[in-house]
């Protein structure tokens, strides 16, 4: 009797050691959700924020089903030998169906069917070529850099400048929140501190999963009550950054009201308030799902009409099979696509390069 006691006494105790163990080693790598990171720290609460942007992913390694969908399309054209009327008809066909749009894959296909007529080309195969380099060049030419000197966009008569300012518009749903979060992680390795405005204060949620990725990147985080008003939450984030010279301010906002008139409206002063203080908005960011296509297309048409997009960063690219819509995006709205979002880490958020998105597609 004496000798069960003791053996229960020691499981009991191998037990409770194993369990402090386990939940200790959780703690020091992050993964228990109630233990917050001191601002600053850069452990997270998942692996794969952890990755250093230097693992970055390329377009050509996450680009395959975009690849195999267009190659399809294409490819049955391009094997045809020789050139004919269907020929082009295919062709347009082909490029709507990856997304490319109605007017801009006739204006590709005009284009592409000009310089065949005065290369004199006879097979269709011959013809993948000019389409890649038409499309190229409608995506070269576009300023793609990330504004952060709010000094090129002060007024003249000001002495110092405040910091620069990055709205996110978006539908909800697209990534806005994730996307600040991975972007100021960036900023941060870059050695460059950020406020950030948690502006969709219609949801709690968002807030939430903000004030997640100001821990995990170390940035401070203006936040106001449920349902405040989002202007005055981006407006005291901006002066708050001023007040400690942080020379960055990321602003989420709201992506659903209860029309898209209020929502409009509601962007629009967003962005009046936030020129009114310390800060300057040198960027405004138009946020789409690749995956949705041509809806993602008729969304940017509807913030650009209502804010000074500056550019656009494309989500879940990798998970497209239509990347037309970057052709689109840039043909259609005059807007670049500035950051594709490739995967899920930290790290695939990356700079969007034509050449590279074009050669991925076509290989």
């Amino acid at each position: 009797m004496l000798f069960a006691i003791i053996v229960a006494v020691a499981a009991l105790t191998i037990i409770g050691l194993s369990a402090y163990f386990i939940v200790r080693d959780r703690r020091l790598e992050g993964r228990d959700p109630s233990v917050v990171e001191p601002s600053g720290d850069t452990a997270t609460g998942d692996d794969e924020a952890v990755e250093s942007a230097s693992t970055a992913p390329s377009f050509r390694d996450r680009l395959g089903k975009a690849r195999s969908t267009l190659g399809g399309y294409l490819g049955s054209v391009f094997g045809r030998g020789a050139i004919n009327e269907q020929t082009w008809q295919d062709l347009q066909d082909a490029l709507i169906r990856a997304d490319v749009g109605v007017s801009t894959s006739a204006e590709i296909i005009s284009a592409v069917r000009e310089a065949a007529a005065d290369e004199k080309l006879e097979d269709a195969s011959e013809l993948a070529g000019l389409v890649k380099a038409e499309i190229v060049s409608r995506l070269e030419g576009f300023d793609r850099t990330l504004n952060v000197d709010a000094s090129v966009e002060m007024p003249a008569d000001s002495q110092v400048p405040g910091p620069a300012v990055w709205l996110f518009v978006g539908v909800n749903g697209v990534g806005k929140t994730t996307t600040i979060g991975k972007l100021s992680r960036r900023q941060s390795d870059e050695g460059r501190s950020v406020v950030l405005a948690a502006g969709d204060t219609f949801r709690a949620a968002a807030v939430e999963q903000l004030t997640i990725w100001s821990q995990r990147t170390g940035a401070e985080i203006v936040r106001g009550s449920e349902g405040a008003d989002p202007s005055s939450v981006v407006f005291d984030a901006i002066e708050h950054a001023a007040a400690r010279s942080v020379p960055l301010v990321m602003a989420d906002t709201a992506g659903r009201l209860q029309t898209k008139a209020n929502l409009m409206e509601e962007l629009r002063k967003v962005r009046r308030v936030a020129e009114k203080g310390a800060g300057t908005v040198t960027e405004t960011f138009l946020v789409i799902d690749a995956t949705t296509g041509q809806n993602g297309l008729s969304q940017a048409r509807q913030f650009t009409e209502a804010v000074d997009v500056t550019g656009v960063i494309l989500t879940k690219l990798d998970g497209s099979a239509k990347g037309g819509i970057v052709v689109a995006i840039h043909s259609e709205l005059g807007v670049p696509v500035k950051l594709a979002g490739l995967g899920e880490g930290i790290g695939d958020l990356v700079d969007f390069d034509p050449v590279e998105f074009v050669d991925a597609l076509f290989e």
